[in-house]
């Protein structure tokens, strides 16, 4: 299963940051990349959309003069994520910005276009494209992504229900390209235990929210910190999407997290500046269980990276 260069160069361990709604900013994609991991963001979370503009011309700066710095250290790439929906009225805007900046990774969510897939190509970036089943998966290869990110049960913000043993291994029976795997990740062994599955590299978004750089309010981070699995509930009743939440985030806005009304699909909505549903019901994945403390984001990678390399160890002996 062969990676291209863009994601294994200067990678400390195979992880990619995932793009946190509202969370991700400069501040936190920096420290991801400096740290040796893929930070990412979604362009949605530059607001207005004039800011994009400003957010890459400031990673990018920054990145680079990171490099000449520390040219035997070289910053790992970053990536920015793209909502493909109808909703999104700003995705041609957001287009012509990555293509601006030849950002080198962009990763699609919730439809598969191949002019979007084209324009990367067009300046030599790849495309991810982040999936709940082989079925969307098998779409998103056929119209040009490089490859694929498997969203399993388990997963922080938008997820699927299935099994990540089931997910990749039904993906791998037919596809060979780059594949990422989300779900409750937040421990190096559960890195390892990707790629022992079939998967290429691990997609972590969780564990990034309670780190001193995210951009996302105290209560929430310790509420990540104090809470388990257990304190996830999975529901369509926010976005019209089915995603995992932090039970108390819910129970704090003055619903019952174990009697929510179901959402119609139909009314999702990503694009609006009004829309206000991620800023009180805090998304989270399953595997908060690992996170016992808020710490900045490049001493996550190092605990990461050395339980990575301990369990590695352990399999060898």
């Amino acid at each position: 299963m062969a990676l291209p260069d863009i994601l294994k160069t200067n990678l400390r361990i195979p992880v990619v940051g995932s793009p946190l709604f509202i969370i991700s900013h400069p501040p936190l994609v920096l420290a991801q990349c400096k740290a040796g991991v893929v930070g990412a963001f979604p362009a949605l979370n530059a607001r207005p959309q004039s800011q994009l503009d400003e957010w890459l011309a400031e990673i990018t700066e920054e990145l680079a003069r990171h490099d000449a710095a520390n040219p035997e250290r070289p910053a790992a790439p970053f990536a920015v994520n793209q909502i493909v929906h109808k909703s999104n009225d700003r995705l041609q805007h957001d287009l012509e910005m990555c293509v601006k900046y030849k950002v080198p990774v962009v990763i699609t969510s919730l439809g598969a276009v191949e002019e979007v897939n084209q324009a990367v190509h067009s300046y030599g970036g790849i495309v991810l494209h982040d999936i709940i089943h082989d079925r969307h998966a098998r779409k998103a290869i056929e119209k040009g992504a490089d490859g694929l990110i498997a969203v399993a049960a388990g997963a922080g913000g938008h997820a699927g229900t299935l099994s990540p043993f089931a997910l990749v291994q039904e993906i791998r029976q037919w596809f060979d390209g780059p594949l990422l795997l989300s779900g409750a990740i937040a421990t190096g062994g559960a890195v390892l235990a990707a790629q022992a599955m079939g998967a290429d590299m691990a997609y972590i978004g969780s564990p990034f929210i309670a780190t001193k750089e995210a951009r996302a309010m105290d209560d929430y981070k310790q509420m990540i910190v104090d809470s388990k699995a257990a304190d996830i509930v999975y529901s369509n009743l926010f976005t019209g999407v089915h995603g995992n939440y932090l039970k108390g985030s819910i129970v704090k806005a003055g619903m019952d997290p174990d009697n929510l009304p179901v959402s119609d699909p139909s009314t999702m909505d990503f694009g609006s500046d009004t829309s206000k549903a991620w800023r009180d019901i805090w998304g989270c994945g399953q595997g908060i269980g690992a996170v016992d403390e808020i710490v900045p984001a490049a001493r996550l990678v190092d605990r990461l990276a050395d339980e990575y390399e301990a369990t590695r160890r352990k399999l060898a002996a």
